[in-house]
């Protein structure tokens, strides 16, 4: 079985969490084509559900919250497990950055082992930007004595190529890491659920290009 073939239809899902009754899947369905794409309801509001699906009140309540309760099941990777490959990095941003409809840039400050210290959401922009002040960065990184850090922001448009602006940005904060004893260790690209490592391309100035080096 491919890996398509194994992702469920949301349809009869959302239709069942809905419970309405022969209509259903037909409020599924407007629900879906309304926002786009299932990630997109993760962050709606249970009034904007209720309009977009012409739903009765419970039932915009019962979906906002299986849509939440989905979305604390997603933020739950260990704690304490270290982070040393893009893929766990992922299971940090991806379920906070992939649904949101502007840019944010969020920080995973991590000890000499690898061990997450603090997550943190650091700047906000517009669908097409967000602006980065490596000062905002390494403030946090310093109150908590981190060794590493890793960051990632989303790219609302679906496009998970670095633009300039992320390359750019990404050797500022690399430079301020290495004065500061705080690495950048990886900047990940995040749209919807997937992702792109920015040190996997060997985009880290002055830095190893695999994934196995970063993690020492």
């Amino acid at each position: 079985m491919s890996v398509l073939e194994s992702v469920p239809d949301p349809v009869p899902l959302v239709a069942t969490v809905l419970d309405a009754g022969p209509d259903s899947e037909r409020h599924a369905r407007t629900l879906l084509d309304r926002f786009g794409r299932l990630s997109a309801l993760f962050c709606a509001a249970e009034g904007d559900l209720r309009e977009a699906g012409a739903l009765q009140p419970e039932q915009a309540r019962r979906l906002h919250a299986a849509l939440q309760l989905s979305r604390l099941s997603l933020r739950a990777p260990s704690e304490d497990a270290p982070v040393v490959t893009p893929e766990q990095a992922a299971r940090w941003f991806v379920p906070r950055l992939g649904h949101l409809q502007d840019e944010e840039l969020h920080a995973l400050f991590v000890d000499r082992a690898r061990r997450p210290l603090r997550y943190v959401p650091l700047t906000r922009g517009s669908d097409r930007f967000t602006v980065v002040d490596p000062r905002q960065i390494f403030r946090q990184g310093l109150l908590v004595h981190a060794a590493g850090v890793l960051l990632a922001h989303n790219h609302p448009s679906g496009e998970l190529t670095p633009s300039h602006q992320d390359r750019a940005v990404t050797r500022r904060v690399h430079q301020a890491g290495t004065l500061l004893g705080i690495p950048l260790l990886d900047h990940l690209v995040i749209a919807g659920q997937e992702h792109r490592s920015m040190a996997r391309l060997g985009l880290l100035p002055s830095s190893p290009s695999t994934v196995e080096e970063w993690t020492r």
